[in-house]
C-alpha cells in the first residue's frame, strides 16, 4: 500500500508556484503521491502536469473531473498531456459530480448519471490505449477523423472513478483500472465498496481494481478544535446523497466522524485498518486543518509509514 495527499487546500487556491513548493516537501517528506482536485479554478490535470514535471519521481493525479460538461475527446487530450509531460505518473480520476453544481454550473440537466459514466469510460479507454474512437451511444458520441494519440504517453493513463454507490461502482469495476472512493470508512470498503467493484472487474474479466481511498486526517495535539474544523469544512457532503450513503454505512453519523484525527499512534492504527479493509493506497486530505505545523507532523508521519510500506513490500 502507498501514501499520498491532496494538495487542494481546505480554505483557499494556491499560487502555483506554492504548489509545487508543497508537492516538493511532499515527495521529500516520504509520500508516494499529490493529487489536485477539480472544482471552477484551475484545470486539474493542467496543474498535475506542472506540478509532475517540476518535482521528479512523485505520481500526480486528478481527482476527480465530473463527466458531465466534459467530452472523452478532450478528457483524453488533457490526460495523455499530463501522462506525456510526467514520463509516465499520471493518474485520471473521474467522477459523477452533484445536480446542484451540474445544472447550476453548467446548466446541463443531471439526467442519467451512471448512463452517462458508461458511454464515457466505454469512448475514453480506447482514447487513451490507441488515440482512436468510433463510439456512437445514446448520450455522447466520440469519432477521430485523425488520430487523438499524444507522443510520449505511455504507459497508458490508468483511469479511477469516485464511485461508491452499487451501480457506479459496478461501471468502474467493468471499464476502470480503480476507484476514488472518500468519506467511505474502513467496514463501508470491506463490507460494501471492495466486494462490489472488485466483482465486477473479475466478472469482467478485468485485473483487481485499486482502491485509492481519500480520507480526512491530521495529526494533533488538539484533537477536538480540529474535528470542530472538520465538520464544518465536510459539512456539505452530509447533504449529496452517495455520500450520506457512504457514511451511514461506515457506521457515522457525520462526515466528521470519518475524519482521522489525533496523535500518531492513533493516526497510524486507523492507516492500518484501511489497508486491511482492502485499500491499495491512502491518500490524505484536508491535513492543513490544524495548520501548518500540524499539516507538517501528518506529512512526517504518512512519509514514514510510507517507507515502512516500502521497506515491508521489497522483503
Amino acid at each position: 500500500m502507498t501514501l499520498g495527499v491532496t494538495l487542494s487546500s481546505t480554505s483557499r487556491q494556491l499560487p502555483i508556484d506554492d504548489t509545487v513548493s508543497l508537492a516538493r516537501e511532499a515527495r521529500d517528506a516520504g509520500l508516494h503521491s499529490a493529487w489536485f482536485g477539480q472544482t471552477f479554478a484551475y484545470d486539474s490535470p493542467s496543474l498535475a502536469a506542472i506540478v509532475g514535471r517540476e518535482v521528479p519521481g512523485l505520481q500526480v493525479g486528478t481527482s476527480a473531473i465530473p463527466v458531465f460538461g466534459r467530452h472523452p475527446l478532450l478528457v483524453s487530450s488533457q490526460a495523455q498531456t499530463a501522462q506525456a509531460a510526467t514520463g509516465g505518473r499520471y493518474h485520471l480520476g473521474l467522477a459523477l459530480g452533484t445536480r446542484h453544481l451540474t445544472e447550476t454550473g453548467f446548466g446541463l440537466p443531471y439526467e442519467r448519471p451512471i448512463g452517462l459514466l458508461r458511454e464515457f469510460l466505454t469512448a475514453l479507454r480506447p482514447l487513451l490505449e490507441t488515440g482512436e474512437a468510433d463510439f456512437h451511444g445514446e448520450l455522447l458520441t466520440a469519432t477521430t477523423p485523425y488520430s487523438a494519440a499524444v507522443p510520449g504517453a505511455r504507459p497508458t493513463v490508468p483511469v479511477l472513478v469516485a464511485a461508491m454507490g452499487p451501480q457506479a461502482l459496478r461501471v468502474s469495476g467493468e471499464l476502470a483500472d480503480g476507484i476514488l472512493p472518500f468519506l467511505a470508512g474502513p467496514r463501508a470498503l470491506a463490507e460494501h465498496v471492495v466486494p462490489a467493484v472488485t466483482a465486477a472487474a473479475e466478472a469482467a474479466g478485468r485485473p483487481a481494481p485499486r482502491i485509492v481511498a481519500l480520507v480526512p486526517g491530521v495529526v494533533t495535539a488538539d484533537a477536538e478544535v480540529v474535528r470542530e474544523r472538520a465538520a464544518e469544512a465536510h459539512a456539505l457532503y452530509e447533504r449529496i446523497p452517495s455520500y450520506q450513503r457512504a457514511i451511514e454505512l461506515s457506521g457515522a453519523e457525520r462526515a466528521a466522524d470519518l475524519a482521522v484525527i489525533g496523535d500518531e499512534e492513533t493516526v497510524a492504527a486507523e492507516v492500518r485498518r484501511y489497508r486491511e479493509a482492502g485499500a491499495t493506497e491512502v491518500v490524505f486530505t484536508s491535513t492543513d486543518l490544524g495548520g501548518e505545523d500540524d499539516r507538517r507532523r501528518t506529512w512526517k508521519l504518512l512519509g514514514e509509514l510510507s517507507r515502512q510500506e516500502g521497506a515491508a513490500g521489497s522483503r
